[in-house]
């Protein structure tokens, strides 16, 4: 090797090695340095969770230093593992218990057969992908629900809001905002993704914004990401602000309980470092511990279905249908090889020079995770008329599906033998299953998980419909554009559905029942709903039906799941709250 290049090289691995072992050595993390060593005894708000709702609002209801807040996480905050900023590896982060519950649901009636203990899994770890849902699904909230206030026009000022659009082409678009917490920029540019938006093109779809005026057609991925770094609620509403004297942050606190007084909830119980605790609230609790931790506490609280909690010996306070209408995506993963080098093997993804890029640049494979996305309809006349059916997201390679929770034995033949060859796995997604699913306690135990039934596939058509998603996902491994790279998708003819034809009907309802999931877009668990609405738990300001001072805000409130990932249109919803709480003190 030349002089020149020896030294250059040099340089680069020192710089490298400085960046990675040396930037942080001696130095708290942002995380840590807005942590609160004591709490008081009282605040103005108790906001139970530090997710992506409860991030947002224990930012902006403290920007008055008039009113005091405390956030209580019962996780690590958000800083805890450096990693957790690198957009690539979010999965890695599925089985970390200082950031995922981990929670499963029940084994469930032929489905699932494939997932280890045939059980489908539960997370709130964002791979980072941008998308707000489709239009028509607020207007849903206001026509079907009864949502009045929360339909797309009433909630588009707020996804501006929370946004800081990096993407060039978008920023004059009246669709996207400038200036917000939430960067959002392109997905790192794979050439397969090129290929497989012309393959919606010869489809009939158009290249879009799916986070615009129409969310059907296929189009890169625009991922929550600031110069390689993800943009998440914790570093972007709180991080950056630094530490305020109104907002006291506590982590490894778990609220156990929430105390109410005639029909008033006046504080909360809680534990860190093993002692019970407890904080009292002036004006409001509000409960963002996310669709399976809201219900759960609400439940050991004695808020929730007067059945169910008298089966646990729980004293009923309100006779509310909590955790009676889980929602959530159904997801199947199929993979394709190709015979181009237009993918992103390991080598690329995760490789020295990659690492090198992403550590001095913030630019590379690190970026990002999934790479483009179709929006898809079942019945194309509905295109323009109604929300999407199908939607089927692209990453770039076979190497790894962490998501799918498979058993060692479908891994072996559906995983394992393709880590590192050429190739994608594209997740078809069914947005809008026709039946919903229940949380409920699995005891008294407020360490102990929920009991969740997500009933996936109870009801034939979703089978059909899903279906239905990946012969479309067939129809665009078809196309001239998919052709020309040589993807073919035999490798997915798996021995447990052997006895049927590949590719016939029966195989791909025996893949189905055998490898779908849910999508870890969990919502509706306390769901809003007007008044009269017996299925509401939370009024239209949020507030627990028949309790005072005690307010719900996350993805367990939406009416039903909108048409994508839920962060987006959580921040969004978490900002609303944050305006009408703050109207609400004067």
């Amino acid at each position: 090797m030349e002089l020149p290049r020896l030294t250059a090289l040099i340089v680069v691995v020192f710089a490298v090695g400085y960046a990675v072992f040396f930037k942080y050595k001696n130095k708290p993390s942002i995380g840590e340095s807005i942590l609160s060593d004591e709490i008081s005894d009282e605040y103005d708000y108790v906001v139970v969770g530090g997710g992506f709702a409860g991030s947002v609002l224990a930012s902006r209801l403290s920007e008055d230093a008039n009113y005091s807040v405390l956030l209580l996480e019962a996780g690590e905050h958000f800083d805890y593992d450096q990693n957790i900023h690198i957009p690539s590896i979010a999965f890695n982060f599925l089985k970390s218990n200082n950031f995922a519950w981990n929670y499963k649901s029940e084994t469930e009636k032929g489905i699932f057969l494939g997932l280890k203990d045939k059980r489908s899994g539960s997370s709130t770890i964002n791979a980072c992908m941008y998308a707000r849902g489709s239009p028509f699904d607020f207007e849903e909230w206001v026509k079907k629900y009864g949502c009045k206030g929360w339909g797309y026009n009433d909630l588009l000022p707020y996804f501006k809001k929370a946004e800081d659009i990096q993407i060039p082409r978008l920023k004059m678009s009246k669709y996207h905002g400038s200036g917000g917490p939430i960067a959002v920029s392109n997905a790192f540019s794979i050439p397969l993704a090129n290929y497989f938006i012309k393959a919606g093109k010869e489809r009939g779809y158009t290249e879009s914004d799916y986070n615009g005026k129409s969310q059907t057609g296929f189009s890169r991925v625009q991922t929550n990401a600031r110069f390689g770094v993800r943009s998440g609620t914790g570093l972007e509403y709180l991080g950056k602000r630094g530490k305020r004297t109104n907002l006291d942050i506590s982590v490894n606190s778990l609220v156990t309980k929430i105390k109410t007084e005639e029909k008033v909830a006046t504080g909360v119980f809680f534990i860190k470092h093993g002692r019970k605790q407890f904080v009292k609230a002036k004006r409001d609790i509000i409960v963002s511990a996310g669709a399976f931790n809201s219900p759960q506490l609400l439940m050991l609280s004695g808020i929730g279905p007067k059945t169910h909690l008298q089966d646990l010996g729980i004293p009923v306070v309100q006779d509310v249908p909590v955790g009676q209408t889980f929602d959530d995506h159904i997801n199947i993963a199929i993979s394709a090889n190709i015979n181009q080098s237009v993918h992103l093997d390991k080598e690329k993804a995760r490789g020295l020079w990659s690492t090198i890029e992403y550590t001095l640049l913030g630019t590379g494979p690190l970026t990002s995770l999934a790479t483009a996305v179709g929006f898809l309809h079942i019945d194309k006349t509905k295109m323009g008329k109604e929300r999407p059916d199908i939607m089927i997201i692209l990453l770039p390679t076979t190497d790894e599906n962490t998501l799918a929770n498979y058993n060692e034995s479908v891994a072996e033949e559906l995983i394992y033998p393709y880590i590192n060859t050429p190739g994608s796995t594209a997740f078809v997604s069914l947005l809008h299953p026709r039946v919903t699913g229940s949380v409920q306690l699995r005891s008294t135990d407020p360490f102990d998980s929920p009991l969740l039934d997500t009933n996936h596939l109870s009801d034939k058509q979703d089978e059909d419909d899903l279906l239905a998603g990946i012969r479309m996902f067939e129809e665009l491994i078809s196309t001239d554009a998919m052709k020309s790279i040589g993807a073919d998708i035999s490798i997915n003819q798996a021995s447990f559905c052997s006895h049927y034809k590949f590719r016939s009907d029966d195989f791909w309802r025996c893949m189905i029942r055998h490898i779908a999931h849910n999508f870890y877009h969990s919502t509706s668990t306390c769901k809003m709903g007007m008044k009269g609405d017996p299925t509401a738990v939370v009024d239209l300001d949020l507030r627990i039906k028949g309790i005072k001072n005690l307010r719900v805000c996350d993805a367990s409130v939406f009416p039903a799941v909108t048409s994508a990932n839920t962060n987006a249109p959580t921040i969004a919803v978490a900002e609303k709250f944050a305006d009408m709480l703050k109207k609400e003190r004067y």
